[in-house]
């Protein structure tokens, strides 16, 4: 079961899916302290989005392909690989003088390459929470000398304070899926559970951490009121329609009511600078 698990946090690819238990830190190797000149290479999703709302897009000039927000960014930046198959030439060929990664994806070859390459690194070790993001934010800022970050602290506890709350939490069931023949579920000490709980929902399955196949038994047993995919796992299912069909869904809650939710992957587990907007769209779809 833990290979599952490892393959499904592989796929994931745009988020961390086990909640890191450290406080989250920052480190840097290499060079002095960035300047707004620099050329900057993200190999993080939710690093790529922290520098563009700190105003370095124009600096930005290779992303990976987890960095799905902006949308166009790509079309300013050149798109590398994933981290775990990054082509070390295509990234040198950028000519970086810094490059952002997350611990969880940082390798010593890489380190090592970069390094040699005297190519300043700042590593992010990210917590999938409220605090961690505001964290996030404030790490990356400090690494480009940056104090001008308030106001997406500010945003985001305003939008927690729009956030309804309900009598009886629903429960919420996470669906990973990669077309009807791969589907996995979220359990404890993952990015879904995390958002679920601040949208003021609760997991439908918590007797194990990480992601399991989906049964029909579990399905049975948890018997969720919503379920909740990405986007392109709705996609993969065929839509609305297909997610009805898997095998024990009818006889739920979710099922019942037809209650799917999908939302961007990134949006939703990425615990960007945008998670108060992940989390009052979640909070409002589990009003409906």
């Amino acid at each position: 079961m833990k290979r599952t698990a490892i393959l499904v946090l592989l796929a994931l690819s745009i988020v961390a899916c086990k909640n890191s238990k450290e406080e989250q830190t920052v480190e840097t190797t290499n060079t002095e302290v960035a300047t707004s000149n620099e050329r900057i290479v993200s190999l993080s999703g939710a690093i790529t989005e922290t520098l563009v709302d700190l105003g370095q897009r124009k600096n930005i000039v290779g992303i990976d392909v987890t960095s799905t927000y902006p949308a166009d960014l790509n079309t300013t930046a050149a798109q590398l690989e994933h981290v775990n198959k990054i082509n070390i030439e295509a990234l040198m060929a950028l000519k970086p003088t810094i490059v952002y990664i997350a611990k969880k994806d940082l390798n010593d070859n890489l380190k090592k390459q970069l390094e040699d390459a005297k190519i300043k690194i700042v590593v992010i070790d990210q917590e999938y929470s409220v605090a961690g993001t505001k964290k996030l934010i404030q790490d990356v800022a400090s690494s480009l000398n940056l104090t001008d970050y308030e106001a997406l602290i500010s945003k985001i506890d305003q939008d927690q304070a729009q956030l309804k709350t309900f009598e009886n939490k629903p429960k919420v069931l996470f669906i990973y899926a990669r077309g009807a023949a791969n589907l996995f579920v979220a359990g404890n000490n993952t990015p879904m559970q995390n958002i679920i709980e601040l949208a003021g929902g609760q997991n439908a399955v918590t007797g194990f951490d990480d992601f399991k196949p989906l049964t029909p038994e579990a399905l049975l047993n948890s018997n969720p009121d919503y379920i909740l995919l990405f986007d392109t796992g709705l996609q993969s299912m065929g839509g609305v329609d297909g997610v009805l069909k898997i095998e024990g869904l009818d006889r739920t809650n979710a099922g019942k009511n037809k209650k799917i939710i999908a939302m961007d992957g990134l949006l939703l587990t990425g615990f960007t600078p945008r998670i108060g907007t992940a989390i009052t769209q979640l909070n409002q779809q589990l009003s409906e």
